[in-house]
């Protein structure tokens, strides 16, 4: 499909590496001016840089974020509209794992896998959906796994947060599809991020670029079609 001959304006969520750094460079190489969100400031940079090397600098930023605040996912988002005018596709990959066994993981880990995968992303879209709306619609797109719908042990919180993220995802789409807002949301399995707690030999993973890839597809679509949640994974998983 044609470039839109205004750039949009992508947000992404966790974009200083892994699955939403590929996201960004993505949309970099397709023309987007974007905005990148993390917590860590060493590698909101490194991924700043990286991002600029591939397009213009100007339409690169990256801003720290904590997620699990509202208040300051309500900043990102007005950062982003008050550098580049607007919003069009935000995508909420910031996402984090705790790993244990239900009689051991404390409250405190459990509090942060949820704030961070779920409630952080109720307050990005919350944060977003108005600027969306004012520019006549766009793409909300969120990042869950097929740990959502495949609970395995140890991951009673991260299971229950993508579980979570992807119900709150489809009540979304009902709500703000007749604003011309779509709602996606990605479920990958085993990508080669280091996100993961398995050990050992990971090539047949997926890589990030493939989820990136869904992504810039979603974004082709056109306007009356709504892939409203991909899945995604290996081809050739390890035995």
């Amino acid at each position: 499909m044609p470039m839109a001959t205004t750039p949009q304006v992508s947000l992404i969520t966790g974009g200083s590496r892994g699955i939403g750094l590929a996201i960004a460079s993505a949309l970099v190489r397709r023309g987007h001016q974007v905005v990148v969100g993390g917590r860590n400031p060493e590698s909101l940079a490194k991924a700043r840089a990286q991002l600029a090397s591939l397009g213009d600098a100007d339409r690169v930023s990256a801003i720290e974020v904590d997620v699990r605040r509202p208040e300051s996912v309500e900043a990102l988002v007005a950062a982003t509209v008050a550098k580049f005018g607007g919003l069009d596709v935000l995508v909420n990959s910031a996402g984090i794992g705790r790993f244990d066994a239900v009689a051991e993981m404390s409250p405190e880990a459990w509090r942060d896998v949820l704030d961070t995968n779920l409630s952080g992303v109720f307050y990005a879209c919350r944060a977003a959906i108005p600027d969306l709306r004012q520019r006549g619609g766009g793409w909300i797109i969120n990042i869950s796994s097929l740990a959502g719908s495949n609970a395995f042990k140890g991951g009673a919180a991260y299971c229950a947060s993508k579980a979570g993220l992807n119900a709150f995802s489809e009540s979304l789409m009902q709500e703000v599809r007749s604003d011309n807002i779509r709602v996606s949301t990605i479920a990958p399995g085993s990508v080669r991020t280091g996100f993961s707690p398995s050990a050992g030999a990971d090539d047949w993973k997926l890589d990030p670029d493939d989820v990136a890839e869904v992504v810039v597809d979603l974004l082709r679509h056109p306007a009356r079609s709504l892939p409203s949640r991909v899945e995604i994974r290996p081809s050739r998983p390890g035995k």
